[in-house]
């Protein structure tokens, strides 16, 4: 038995290490090939191909498993996987029949069994963990500090001292002169108003003085509207003032950004002349991907370097997170105040940034500093120990509690973490197996638990586990492997027994779409598949042009015929779906396609589980657990048969049909796959 074991175990090995799977997957080879010998016994239910004949009695029965897919079970060693064409390692029979009594998700392994596949655990815990969010951006004008200098009246501009943008001037500097005839009526006026006043004998009455120097008051007030000072005013009453330009004067100072007009033009009023821009104070704009949004707070200390300034830093603090997210980039923008008192930061730097956040249960950023302080909500600078209002804006302060900050050093705050090695990522959900010793044999649990946030080598676990138990974090992926060799239910790859589940909704629940609507969808459902072909045959000129034909249904969606439903369902999607699409036409090869392609399945597959469109026919949910490094991807298919766009040839027949999202024209029952194959899986 020894020896045949070398034998398969160096054939695996020089299989893998041709294909450049790397170390990795050789040791799993290893691994999975020591523990099935020694670790199990007996074929299970549920493997893909039978054998042609039962086993000589008296000798022991030999199965072949392969190491990516163990639900194979074939009698030959020289065949090959039928999923994915790699050699065969042997498995050995067993007349153990003591893990009857488990779960379906669980398995019961030897000491020597958890020796040799290295298992190692590490218990459950509270603790805070640490993070640091890398952005990038750019320095920005403050825009509550940008003065626009506009033509209080018409005329003509006829002299402008600030000729050429980029000059820095100061409060109540002269920037330009504008000859106006309204001027001139208006100085009239207050020339005769005054004289009014000044022919006013003793012998007036009161009401005649009080309504003469009514009307000179108004006469003033008028040119203090059209932009002049009380000296100038006071000048034109007394007569030493003749002009009959006004000239406009700095309202704060800073730098001339934008010069709107040349000299000799004529303006209307209201027309903007200049643009001024305080630099004292600038914003830096980061952009932040929704991942990292759980780490971010109004108010937080962001920690900059700028490209052309070195190693020196700058600090800000957080003022805005968007709440809207791009949807083309996929970023949130984050808006930082910065100091610019010594003029160093230019608009346009190109900058990096850092924030170091501190995360607590809830989600709350761990800021003990801040305990017992009030925040204005509009300006985080400002922090008070007492309620009141911001000396900036006016506004009450708030409490740093109610800003999303902990500030409590009880450690029952703290979240239940366990290390991210401990996860198994099946892009759709989280998965760890937990410990237990049974009469002193090892009991291995899945369980699916639900995921927050990770940083510092943990991760978050919002629900399923409780402090104590132990979670595998080496090992784990190789158990999964021992329960699909069991015909157990894989945690990785979960279903029932092979059947094609039922993900279909009461009809009631969803939105139903037929006539143009339905013709519309099915349109873009049928350029979908096209394009899950043309990957799937690794051809990049057939998925390109698919692609194209895709953007075209979509674009079709939201045309004037559509119904609102229609217009509700797709309509904050389009724009992003094209973007995506877009990526696809512009990639230069067949990976670049397949990347995006997981982001428009996802779409399409949220579309049908929330809709029934008449007509449309059997579609199925197909998954790859091994797509993009093992995150695991789905796609759509019209067949309940596996033809893999995310590997192409290279793994044709990987993955399995887990859903029937709409039920074949023939099907009597809803959910109901007309499959060839009732195990789910291609067996081509």
């Amino acid at each position: 038995m020894a020896g045949v074991l070398g034998e398969r175990l160096h054939g695996a090995s020089d299989w893998l290490r041709k294909r450049s799977l790397g170390s990795a997957a050789v040791a799993l080879v290893i691994i999975l090939a020591f523990v099935l010998g020694f670790a199990f016994r007996g074929p299970g239910s549920g493997h893909v191909q039978q054998p042609t004949a039962p086993a000589q009695a008296g000798t022991a029965a030999k199965w072949y498993t392969c190491s990516m897919h163990p639900e194979v079970r074939m009698p030959n060693p020289d065949d090959k996987c039928p999923i994915c064409n790699m050699d065969l390692i042997p498995v050995a029979d067993s007349s153990d029949t003591g893990t009857s009594a488990l779960k379906p998700n669980e398995i019961k392994l030897s000491a020597e069994a958890v020796a040799l596949i290295d298992v190692q655990t590490t218990p459950v815990t509270r603790r805070r963990i640490d993070y640091h969010v890398d952005m990038v951006g750019t320095v920005a004008y403050d825009e509550t500090r940008l003065a626009y200098i506009t033509a209080y009246m018409a005329g003509r501009l006829d002299r402008m001292y600030v000729d050429y943008t980029g000059i820095p001037v100061q409060l109540g500097d002269h920037l330009a002169e504008i000859y106006s005839p309204e001027l001139l009526v208006a100085k009239q006026e207050l020339i005769v108003a005054r004289q009014s006043v000044d022919q006013l004998d003793q012998s007036a009455g009161a009401a005649s003085r009080g309504n003469a120097l009514s009307i000179l008051e108004s006469a003033r007030e008028r040119l203090r509207l059209l932009g002049l000072k009380d000296d100038q005013i006071k000048a034109m009453e007394s007569g030493k003032d003749s002009s009959d330009h006004i000239t406009l004067y700095a309202p704060n100072s800073g730098i001339v950004i934008e010069k709107h007009a040349k000299p000799g033009s004529y303006v209307k009023e209201g027309d903007r002349i200049y643009t001024i821009a305080d630099l004292s104070r600038v914003w830096v704009m980061l952009e932040a991907y929704e991942s990292d949004l759980p780490w971010l707070r109004y108010g937080q200390q962001v920690a900059f370097t700028v490209q052309g300034l070195g190693d020196k830093r700058f600090e800000g603090q957080i003022v805005f997170i968007d709440p809207m997210l791009d949807p083309r980039k996929r970023t949130v923008r984050v808006r930082v105040n910065v100091d610019n008192s010594d003029g160093i930061l230019k608009p346009g730097m190109f900058v990096r940034a850092d924030v170091k956040s501190t995360l607590a249960k809830a989600g709350r950023i761990v800021a003990p500093d801040l305990a017992g302080k009030w925040i204005s909500p509009m300006h985080p600078e400002v922090i008070r120990d007492e309620p009141g209002p911001c000396p900036i804006c006016g506004m009450a302060l708030v409490r740093a509690e109610d800003l999303g900050y902990l500030v409590s050093p009880d450690q029952s705050q703290d979240p239940v973490v366990v290390p991210d090695s401990a996860v198994l990522q099946t892009g759709r959900r989280g998965v760890v197996y937990v410990q237990t010793m049974v009469d002193g044999a090892s009991h291995f649990e899945g369980r699916i638990v639900e995921l927050g946030p990770g940083g510092d080598g943990f991760v978050i676990v919002q629900s399923g586990l409780e402090e104590g138990e132990l979670v595998v974090t080496r090992g784990n992926f190789q158990i999964d492997s021992a329960l699909q060799i069991q015909a157990k239910q894989s945690m990785m790859n979960p279903g029932d027994s092979g059947q094609i589940a039922d993900s279909s909704k009461p009809m009631a629940e969803k939105t139903h779409f037929h006539g143009p609507a339905a013709d519309a969808i099915k349109a873009v459902y049928a350029a979908y598949f096209g394009l899950s072909e043309a990957l799937a045959d690794d051809d990049i000129t057939a998925a390109k042009q698919q692609a194209a034909e895709v953007k075209t249904a979509v674009t079709r969606i939201l045309d004037e015929r559509s119904p609102k439903m229609l217009a509700d369902q797709w309509g904050e999607q389009q724009e992003s779906l094209i973007a995506v699409i877009d990526a696809m036409t512009d990639a230069s090869d067949i990976e670049s396609v397949r990347a995006p392609f997981e982001t428009l399945s996802n779409a399409l597959i949220a579309l049908l589980e929330t809709s029934h469109i008449e007509g449309l026919g059997g579609i199925y949910l197909a998954h790859c657990p091994m797509a993009f490094e093992s995150k695991g991807a789905s796609w759509l298919t019209p067949q309940p048969v596996i033809s893999n766009p995310y590997f192409g040839h290279r793994m044709l027949r990987c993955g399995s049909i887990e859903q029937t999202l709409s039920k074949p024209a023939d099907s009597t029952e809803p959910g109901t796959a007309q499959s060839p194959n009732p195990d789910g899986h291609n067996h081509e």
